[in-house]
């Protein structure tokens, strides 16, 4: 595909997917980024803002097979990978897969689950593969986890370890809808006789396969690529922060700004890329000092603070 037939078919999934979910376009755009970029996302928010809604109507618009998997605190990990079932006509166990075997695994409120599930999920994640009594499992290709959770703070949550936070290329949030969403919303409960909206598929495997190709295409200029290192290099000196960004970090920083000018119908990067996809890339991967935590310090404002201070590079035409 070249960069404006990858524009419009991405803008007919955003628009199919804004038809059904009340939420910033923006924030939209950086879930199908993370999607075509061949990572995980998670969405924090509060209960009721539709995370779960957007992650199942992205599943829908791209025609990728989806399964949901509940997180809470009972949850065991064969809940999720499988196990093996005994069947009794040939007398031998098989292996019984489970929700994760899915193209689209929308994780729901995944911080309710204990940390042995969450390993279990984690290898998943990393790997693309399970592995069930000693014996390994390929998951489908794409693999895709679109996570949400409550914050932190809510009741019955376990926080999220670092090494998992650093597996999801993206986190973001949806935020509370504006007046004019909030009135839709009640449109749309008025009329419940109508039927909710629903997603059309707006693309066939083929086609998402080539959409999730493009980025490889993009050029990232030599300077660009300079300004990226230098902004990761900046969270590790910064006196808040008591572990920065690693260097996978910097790899999904480099996958996800050539998304995003794939989506917006570029063959190029752009300073631009990188303002806007650093802090939903860089934040969560921070782990800030007690002091900073004390202070209620945003990781997102210590990434806007490097963002304002790293020099950008001035590019030649």
């Amino acid at each position: 595909m070249d960069a404006n037939s990858v524009q419009a078919r991405c803008t007919e999934i955003l628009d199919e997917v804004a038809a059904a979910v009340i939420a910033d376009r923006t924030t939209l755009e950086t879930i199908l980024v993370g999607i075509l970029s061949d990572g995980h996302i998670l969405l924090e928010d509060v209960p009721g803002t539709g995370k779960t809604l957007t992650a199942r109507s992205f599943a829908d618009a791209v025609g990728l097979s989806v399964s949901r998997v509940q997180f809470t605190p009972d949850l065991l990990p064969a809940d999720i990978t499988g196990s093996h079932i005994f069947n009794e006509s040939t007398g031998t166990f098989e292996f019984q897969a489970g929700p994760v075997f899915a193209n689209v695994v929308v994780a729901d409120e995944i911080n309710r689950a204990p940390p042995k599930t969450q390993a279990a999920l984690l290898e998943a994640m990393a790997e693309r593969q399970v592995t069930v009594d000693g014996e390994s499992h390929a998951l489908p290709e794409p693999f895709v986890v679109i996570a949400t959770q409550n914050p932190v703070d809510a009741n019955g949550t376990f926080e999220l370890p670092a090494a998992q936070m650093d597996r999801f290329m993206l986190k973001t949030s949806l935020g509370y809808p504006d007046r004019a969403g909030e009135l839709e919303l009640l449109s749309r409960r008025a009329g419940r006789a109508s039927g909710e909206p629903t997603v059309n598929q707006c693309c066939t495997r083929e086609e998402i396969a080539r959409l999730r190709e493009a980025p490889e295409t993009v050029r990232v200029a030599e300077k660009l690529r300079g300004y990226l290192v230098d902004l990761v290099r900046a969270t590790r000196s910064d006196p808040r922060v008591e572990t920065g960004v690693s260097p996978r970090g910097i790899q999904r920083l480099f996958e996800v700004v050539r998304g995003r000018a794939a989506v917006e119908g570029r063959s190029y990067v752009t300073p631009d890329d990188v303002k806007v996809m650093a802090p939903p890339t860089l934040a969560h991967r921070l782990v800030l000092t007690p002091d900073a935590r004390i202070e209620a310090i945003s990781p997102t404002e210590i990434i806007e603070d490097v963002l304002s201070t790293v020099a950008v590079p001035q590019l030649t035409a």
